[in-house]
């Protein structure tokens, strides 16, 4: 049995929807056995499947093709998770890192934001002391 590779990981429920899993295929994020594909490529069982979703690259060992939304119960029948451990780490480490990682564009940072990078950038390090004055 086979199956677009658009709606599959719509239905394996690994995108929200449809448009944005075909427009992973679009702008090559997605790959079957190491090779981009298309939205229309159809898929066959027992091939892996890697989605970059940055910073990780998850990977999907496909059991069963499907093309209609599924429960989230009957996933582990769907597919086999056997992303590398080691993209877990890289992204425990992101969300350690918090703002460091800020994307651009992203607006302003939040009042914690704020604290932590004044707290990083003190006054000391531009050469001023606790007794300047900025009247004078």
């Amino acid at each position: 049995m086979e199956a677009r590779i658009d709606k599959w990981l719509w239905a394996a429920r690994i995108f929200k929807t449809r448009s944005i899993a075909a427009d992973a295929c679009k702008n090559g994020r997605v790959t079957i056995n190491g090779v981009a594909v298309k939205p229309s490529r159809p898929l066959k069982e027992g091939e892996t499947v890697s989605v970059r979703k940055p910073p990780v690259t998850y990977s999907f060992k496909v059991l069963k093709c499907i093309e209609q939304r599924v429960g989230a119960k009957l996933l582990p029948e769907i597919y086999e998770n056997v992303t590398d451990p080691k993209q877990y780490e890289i992204l425990e480490m992101s969300r350690i890192s918090g703002f460091v990682d800020r994307a651009r564009g992203t607006g302003r940072p939040t009042k914690k934001d704020r604290r932590a990078i004044d707290a990083f950038i003190e006054p000391a390090m531009f050469g001023f002391d606790d007794d300047f004055d900025f009247d004078e």
